[in-house]
C-alpha cells in the first residue's frame, strides 16, 4: 500500500511540473530545471518562428534547411534522425519545402531505394538567411555571458543530455534501488 501511495504521490508531483500546477510553493515551479528549460526553449522557438514568418517559413523548415549539406544533399533517411524529427513530421515539412521550391528530390545514385534531398538556388538562399539569424542569437547571448558563465551552461546542458541518454534519471535509479532493496 505504502508503495502504490509513494508512486501515486510521484505522478502528482510529475504530471504538476508537466503543466505548472502550483503543489509546491508558486515560486518553487520557476527554480525547477524542466521548467526553466522548457520557458527558455519555448521563447527560442517563438522568436524564431517570428523571424521565419518574416520569410513565409517557419523554425522547423529552417532547421531542415540548415542540416542539408549545401553541396552534395542528404540522404533523406539520414535527415530525420540526425535532427531528432519523425518521419510524418520531416515529409510534410520536405513537402511544403518542394512545393515553396526550396529543395529537390534526386535518386541517390549509389542506392535507387533512396531519394538525395538538394537545396535549390531559392534553397541556398533561404538557408543562408536561417544561419544568419541562428549567428546573430549565439552572437547576441555570447556578448551577455561572460566565458565561464557560458561554459557553465554548455557544461550543464551536456550533463543533463548525457544523464537522459544514460537513462540516469529514471530506469537506472530505479533498478539501482531496487538491487539494494
Amino acid at each position: 500500500m505504502l508503495n502504490l501511495l509513494c508512486m501515486h504521490n510521484f505522478f502528482v508531483i510529475y504530471y504538476a511540473c508537466i503543466i505548472n500546477l502550483p503543489i509546491f510553493d508558486p515560486m518553487e515551479k520557476y527554480k525547477s530545471i524542466d521548467h526553466e528549460l522548457r520557458a527558455t526553449w519555448q521563447a527560442v522557438a517563438k522568436m524564431y518562428n517570428e523571424q521565419a514568418a518574416k520569410h513565409d517559413s517557419t523554425m522547423a523548415t529552417a532547421f531542415v534547411l540548415l542540416n542539408i549539406d549545401t553541396k552534395k544533399g542528404t540522404q533523406s533517411t539520414a535527415l530525420g534522425p540526425s535532427m531528432g524529427m519523425e518521419p510524418t513530421s520531416l515529409s510534410r515539412i520536405l513537402k511544403t519545402m518542394e512545393d515553396k521550391g526550396a529543395i529537390c528530390r534526386e535518386k541517390n545514385p549509389n542506392d535507387g531505394r533512396s531519394v538525395i534531398i538538394k537545396l535549390t538556388d531559392y534553397g541556398k538562399e533561404m538557408r543562408k538567411i536561417s544561419k544568419g539569424h541562428v549567428i546573430q542569437f549565439n552572437e547576441t547571448i555570447k556578448n551577455h555571458l561572460s566565458e565561464k558563465e557560458l561554459e557553465n551552461f554548455f557544461k550543464v546542458t551536456s550533463i543533463i543530455n548525457k544523464m537522459i541518454s544514460d537513462k540516469d534519471i529514471y530506469e537506472n535509479r530505479v533498478t539501482e534501488s531496487v538491487k539494494t532493496n
